[in-house]
């Protein structure tokens, strides 16, 4: 039975999965650069950290799989999209195990990964696609051989929004400021106006995120010095009420266009419960059903590319030594899906 070996690499978590033909997930360790309250993570120093936990990683992917290099039929790499430093050092590990296993390598976009992840592990047939992210926000359905995007964010993504608001709280990255927001929006009791902004099908958070940016500092100050202002909860719990309802409803209309009843939500951002309970009252409400996963595959993993090169490979789409470069804007509807 065929035997891939994926590497992602594309932000600030790296993983190594290793995946049997028939959708068996045999290991998918990974390690993950956090950097300090306050900071994002940037491309450098995101690199090295890559190079320096890359081999260790799948030398422990292949222990808990019970493998050896010569059981491995092909290695699977993260081509895009993604930040440039982190792709290329993945790509260029994905290289070397290629020629010295002497296996062919699989390019894999990284959106279509986490698609076919959420696919394989829920059992999703074929649902609208909600895929949130650090570095993308977009809604997604099948037809035609691609994966198409009906709505997306027309700046920065959902993520992004999040990770640079618990910035300005001052917030630990450990193990991610998305999750932290989260955990402080649960204490949240009073709901701040926030500019909604959905523009037809797509959603923006740039403007959203700058006046929230711009109110935090005086409410909290407000609410320290006499009280009845917003607390660091309350800005929390009104930033994912406000974004995840902007995205509930671009993707309810989606589902609307192509008469589907289900959605399948994967990315980082789809851990959050709150954004997973809302968006599972609207499937109910339309006799449809919520598809989800937790941590280990909404995260990025090795794992989730792995398996689409699983599916590659068996379509013999092989990618050369030549073609094995990194694309950091690679886009979800590029790919022609051969396996469906």
């Amino acid at each position: 039975m065929v035997v891939v070996l994926g590497i992602e690499g594309s932000a600030n978590k790296i993983g190594v999965g290793v995946v049997k033909e028939d959708g068996t997930i045999l290991s998918n360790p990974r390690h993950t650069f956090i950097s300090p309250p306050g900071h994002g993570f940037l491309p450098r120093e995101t690199a090295i950290h890559h190079q320096e936990w890359a081999l260790p990683l799948v030398r422990q992917a292949l222990e808990e799989a019970g493998l050896g290099p010569g059981d491995i039929d092909a290695i699977a790499f993260t081509k895009g999209p993604g930040m440039g430093g982190p792709l290329v050092s993945c790509a260029v590990v994905a290289r070397m195990l290629s020629q010295l296993w002497n296996v062919p390598m699989l390019a894999v976009n990284h959106c279509v990964g986490h698609i076919e992840m959420g696919r394989l592990v829920t059992g999703a047939a074929d649902p609208v696609v909600l895929y949130v992210s650090g570095g993308n926000t977009q809604v997604i359905a099948y037809a035609d051989q691609r994966y198409r995007i009906f709505g997306e964010t027309v700046d920065i993504a959902v993520g992004n929004c999040l990770d640079r608001f618990a910035r300005v709280l001052g917030l630990s990255n450990d193990p991610a400021p998305g999750y932290n927001i989260e955990q402080l929006a649960k204490q949240g009791k009073k709901l701040v106006d926030i500019p909604y902004v959905v523009k037809g099908m797509d959603v923006s958070f740039s403007g959203l995120l700058s006046f929230i940016e711009t109110a935090a500092k005086t409410m909290i100050d407000k609410a320290r010095r006499r009280g009845g202002e917003a607390t660091p909860a309350d800005l929390c719990f009104s930033l994912q009420e406000t974004i995840f309802a902007m995205l509930v409803e671009i993707t309810e209309r989606a589902m609307a266009h192509c008469g589907s009843r289900d959605v399948l939500i994967v990315g980082g951002v789809g851990c959050n419960l709150r954004l997973q309970e809302m968006a599972r009252q609207m499937c109910a409400e339309r006799g449809g059903q919520l598809y989800a996963t937790d941590d280990r595959y909404c995260i990025d993993n090795g794992a989730m590319i792995a398996w689409p090169g699983v599916l590659a490979l068996q379509r013999g789409q092989i990618c050369s030594l030549e073609e094995s470069t990194c694309t950091q804007r690679y886009r979800t509807d590029e790919v022609l899906v051969t396996w469906r």
